[in-house]
C-alpha cells in the first residue's frame, strides 16, 4: 500500500505533546480560503514553481514533450493549462526551481522516517502525528501507519478537520491516542462560504469522539472578520463545554506565511487584505474561552 505524502517534518513541537515527527498526507475535502498549505488540498501531485531559483539553463524546455515550458524574453514560462504535471522537469532541475508536491510512499518508507527519532519520543513524551490536508481522506494508508506505530509503542496524534464518515472515524480512532480537532465556526452558512462544505458532519463527528471518551484538543483558527466576533467565540466556547470531556483549546492565529505558495502553484489567494489578529485581540479571546474550558493556549 502506498500513500501520497507532501511533507515529513521531524522535531515538530506544535502537533501534539513532546517532540514529534509529523507526516502530512495530501488531499483535503475542505477549501478553506485562508489555508496556509495550499499544496495539501489536491489529492494529486502538483507542480510547484520557484521562479526565484531558476537559472535559465533551459533543461526543462528541452525536456518537456507537451511544450508546456515556453521561452519568453530570455527566460522560460510554464503554461499551466498545457502542463500534465508529470514531474519529469523537476528531476532535471538542479536549481530546484521546479518541484513536485506529493510523493508516493509505502508504509515501511514512512515508518522508517518516524522510527529515526524514537529516542526523542521516549525522552519527551512525543511520538508520531498525522496531518494534512485531511489525513482521513487516505484512511486505509493512515490506518496502516497508525497500527504500525501502536505495535512499536509510539504515541499517535491525528490532526483532522472531522470531515469524514462516522465509520472511518470509528475505525481510525482505535489506533489514535489524541485527536487535534479543527473547529472553524458553528454557523453552517458561513462555514460553507469560507470552507466550501457544510459543518454538520464535522460537528457530529466531534460529538461522537466526545461520546467515545477519546482524548480531544479542539483547535480554532482565528481569522479576523470571519470567526472572531465575540458572539461567535462565546458560542464556540459553550459548544465545546457541552461536549463534556474536552478540556483544552488551541487558538491558531491567522498568518500570511503561506501566501507565496499560491503563486508557486499558479493559484490566486483570496484573503490578501486580511490582517493577522493582534496580541490584545488574542488575549481577549483566550480570556473569554477560559470561561468554558480549563486550558486555552495560543498555538499548537
Amino acid at each position: 500500500m502506498k500513500g501520497l505524502v507532501f511533507n515529513i517534518q521531524r522535531f515538530s513541537v506544535n502537533d501534539g505533546p513532546g517532540i514529534r515527527t509529523t507526516v502530512f498526507l495530501k488531499g483535503c475535502p475542505l477549501r478553506c480560503k485562508w489555508c496556509h498549505n495550499p499544496e495539501s488540498i489536491s489529492p494529486d501531485q502538483q507542480l510547484v514553481l520557484r521562479e526565484d531559483r531558476c537559472v535559465r539553463c533551459g533543461d526543462c524546455f528541452a525536456l518537456c514533450k507537451n511544450h508546456a515550458v515556453q521561452r519568453v524574453d530570455g527566460g522560460f514560462t510554464t503554461v499551466r493549462d498545457v502542463c500534465v504535471e508529470c514531474g519529469e522537469c523537476s528531476e532535471v532541475c538542479n536549481a530546484e526551481a521546479r518541484q513536485i508536491a506529493g510523493k508516493a510512499m509505502t508504509e515501511s518508507e514512512v515508518m522508517g522516517e518516524i522510527e529515526k527519532d524514537v529516542i526523542f519520543y521516549e525522552h519527551s513524551g512525543g511520538g508520531a502525528s498525522f496531518s494534512g490536508g485531511e489525513p482521513l481522506l487516505q484512511h486505509e494508508f493512515l490506518c496502516s501507519l497508525l497500527e504500525a506505530c501502536k505495535k512499536k509503542g509510539i504515541h499517535t496524534v491525528v490532526d483532522t478537520t472531522g470531515m469524514t464518515s462516522p465509520e472511518i472515524l470509528e475505525r481510525v480512532s482505535a489506533f489514535v491516542d489524541l485527536f487535534l480537532f479543527d473547529l472553524k465556526m458553528l454557523d453552517d452558512a458561513k462555514h460553507r462560504e469560507f470552507t466550501g462544505v457544510s459543518n454538520s458532519m464535522i460537528l457530529s463527528n466531534l460529538r461522537r469522539l466526545a461520546e467515545m471518551k477519546k482524548q480531544v484538543i479542539v483547535r480554532i483558527p482565528i481569522i479576523p472578520g470571519v470567526n472572531d466576533d465575540p458572539r461567535e467565540i462565546r458560542e464556540s466556547g459553550a459548544f465545546i463545554a457541552s461536549l463534556g470531556n474536552v478540556a483544552e483549546i488551541h487558538l491558531l492565529p491567522y498568518h500570511t506565511i503561506g501566501v507565496e505558495k499560491y503563486h508557486r502553484l499558479g493559484e490566486e489567494y483570496e484573503m490578501q487584505q486580511t490582517v493577522p489578529p493582534s496580541a490584545d485581540d488574542l488575549s481577549t479571546i483566550v480570556k473569554e474561552l477560559l470561561n468554558y474550558v480549563p486550558s486555552v493556549s495560543i498555538g499548537g
